[in-house]
């Protein structure tokens, strides 16, 4: 059997050091705070699983409905392209026929009702003349009219479309008219004027006519005659932009007849969004941009563009995008123009510095602050935002800077202009002589202009008179007694002694030196050489 332990030791063992207690605390603590937190982060993990298995149960309810969507305007452009084409047909017959009657009616005579060749007094009567090309589908005659009439431009804004409705084949008709100018410009001499206003009026106005009758805007109504043209149009178009300069160098309003064009025709290519994009950005400042950029496929791409714009200091057609896409929250407006108007004034001050401006720095600028504050005041009344930013302290500074410019213009006081009269009764220079440039002749007829008289006098006939003499025109005029080739240095004729402004006999008046270098500056006036 084994040996019983002694008692004493048993208990010596048994009894735990204060040290191990604390570490086997602390390690309890350790295993606790760990496992507090695993179960918070696995916690976490299931939350954030749980929310993005919502997310995509959203994503698939969405894809289904607009899926669900799709079909059934597929199934319902499917069931209305008869009835659709149908309406058309039948438009289009009816067109032809009212055609026809009028080149009859033109042919035999007619009553002269439809004569579209003179001048229209009222807006019926210009709907009347551009029903009357419509219906003839005469192209050219119809652009004609219209880019005669830019004064016009509303009237004629809401009458095409109205006129168009009565052609028989609108699209083609429309391309014809603006094909004089657009894609290139085919006329024989390049003219200053610009008709890109013509051609987006005409393209606008051809939108709501080609507009499916039955599902409207969705679907446009373009044979494939006439679509494969209008690509042709548009591919020759951006072919010629080497020609134009490249795209940095493109005018405006070819900008906006092309971008117009796309809509119209339905002819936007997905590859060619780069292109959009940099034509958008370098006219951004056109009204209608903003609206086309989201037409031609850009409505993803604004954020970034205004980014853009804002970079470029163009922080007032920012504010046109950002409303046009609904971006207010993310570009609030307020600071985009009181940015524009900062930058406003650090262009004015440079301009001040220049030194090559300044005979003109302060119209300049004055010009230049005057047009920011307009447009910035135009944009707070367009999207009411006097509350957030009150435009009446601007206001008040375009009134002191029209006042001063009003100012300005105001002709400076002239002392009436007295002419001295001569005591002796010689002749006295007319009124007007001021603006002829051979006055001297026609003032002095006792002497013969330079370029008549082949000899001069000797300078000892005539006395010196004195160095400087006064006018009532013009300041101290320095008289020269040297003798110069080709001016007057005597007189033939003798007259008395000159006695300054004594009671003595006045003598005659003393022809003035002629300098040929002055006199291609200056015209002669008789009065101020009369002495």
């Amino acid at each position: 059997m084994g040996s019983v332990p002694d008692p004493g030791e048993l208990t010596e063992l048994a009894q735990p050091s204060f040290e191990e207690f604390q570490k086997q605390t602390s390690l309890m603590t350790s295993c606790t705070l760990l496992w507090q937190e695993l179960s918070d982060h696995f916690t976490s993990l299931e939350q954030n699983l749980m929310k993005k298995s919502e997310a995509l149960k959203q994503m698939i309810e969405t894809l289904d409905n607009q899926t669900q969507t799709s079909l059934e305007s597929l199934k319902r452009r499917e069931v209305t392209i008869d009835h659709s084409v149908e309406i058309v047909a039948g438009k289009v017959g009816e067109r032809a026929r009212a055609a026809l009657e009028s080149l009859e009616k033109a042919r035999d005579g007619g009553d002269g009702s439809n004569d579209d060749s003179g001048e229209v007094d009222d807006e019926e009567g210009l709907l009347s003349a551009l029903k009357s090309l419509c219906l003839k589908m005469d192209a050219r005659g119809f652009w004609n009219f219209v880019t005669a009439r830019k004064k016009e431009l509303e009237n004629l804004r809401s009458k095409i479309p109205a006129a168009l409705v009565d052609c028989v084949d609108p699209a083609m008709l429309v391309l014809e008219a603006i094909s004089e100018v657009f894609p290139v410009d085919k006329r024989a001499e390049k003219m200053s004027n610009d008709y890109g206003w013509a051609c987006v009026v005409i393209l606008e106005s051809l939108t709501p006519v080609m507009v499916d009758p039955v599902i409207g805007k969705s679907r446009l109504l373009v044979t494939p005659t006439v679509k494969e043209k209008a690509k042709e149009i548009a591919e020759t178009w951006k072919a010629s932009l080497e020609e134009r300069g490249r795209i940095e160098n493109v005018k405006t309003p070819d900008v906006h007849t092309f971008l117009q064009h796309l809509v119209t025709f339905g002819i936007v290519k997905s590859e060619d969004l780069a292109l959009y994009r940099k034509l958008v950005v370098g006219s951004a400042w056109r009204k209608q941009m903003p609206k086309l950029a989201v037409s031609v496929g850009l409505g993803d791409q604004m954020p970034d563009m205004i980014e853009e714009l804002i970079s470029r200091g163009q922080q007032l057609d920012a504010v046109h995008f950002t409303y046009e896409v609904g971006l207010v929250d993310k570009f609030p407006p307020v600071p985009l123009l009181k940015a524009y108007l900062r930058d406003a004034k650090k262009s004015a001050a440079s301009i001040m510095e220049d030194s090559s401006n300044t005979g003109r720095a302060t119209h300049l600028v004055a010009r230049k602050e005057q047009s920011a504050l307009k447009a910035v005041l135009k944009c707070i009344e367009e999207y009411k935002l006097e509350e957030e930013f009150p435009p009446e302290n601007l206001k008040k500074r375009l009134d002191q800077l029209e006042k001063t410019k009003t100012e300005k213009r105001k002709p400076a006081a002239v002392p009436a202009n007295k002419r001295t009269r001569a005591s002796y009764n010689g002749p006295m220079p007319p009124a007007k002589a001021g603006r002829i440039t051979n006055a001297y002749v026609s003032s002095f007829p006792f002497i013969r202009s330079p370029s008549h008289s082949p000899q001069y006098a000797s300078p000892a006939a005539y006395p010196s008179p004195p160095t400087t003499v006064y006018s009532n025109r013009s300041p101290p005029y320095p008289y020269s007694p040297e003798i110069i080739p080709g001016s007057y240095q005597g007189s033939p004729i003798g007259y008395p002694a000159y006695n300054g402004y004594c009671n003595g006999p006045v003598p005659a008046p003393a022809p003035p030196v002629y300098h040929p270098h002055h006199h291609q500056h200056h015209q002669f006036h008789p009065q101020q050489h009369y002495y």
